[in-house]
């Protein structure tokens, strides 16, 4: 993960955002809500590893190996779609 303060601070926003609608709106349901849209929304924008997860579905489970990283690194550079 490239930027753990970011995805740090992110949470701790996002708890406080979670803390006003539930104290405002006093409805359980929207306290999860907006916690679950804020939650993806920050591994959207934090914790993608592109390498990763840019494989085979069921490579998920095993490390990024070097051969790997490289055939992505030069995908990317040359500028075809993946």
């Amino acid at each position: 993960m490239a930027n753990d303060t970011g995805l740090r601070s992110g949470l701790i926003w996002l708890a406080a955002v979670v803390a006003v609608v539930g104290v405002c709106t006093l409805s359980f349901k929207k306290i999860v809500g907006t916690y679950l849209v804020g939650v993806v929304g920050l591994a959207g924008v934090f914790c993608p590893d592109w390498a990763y997860f840019d494989r085979d579905f069921s490579r998920w489970i095993h490390p990024v190996t070097a051969d790997e990283r490289a055939s992505h690194a030069a995908s990317h550079r040359s500028g075809l779609p993946s």
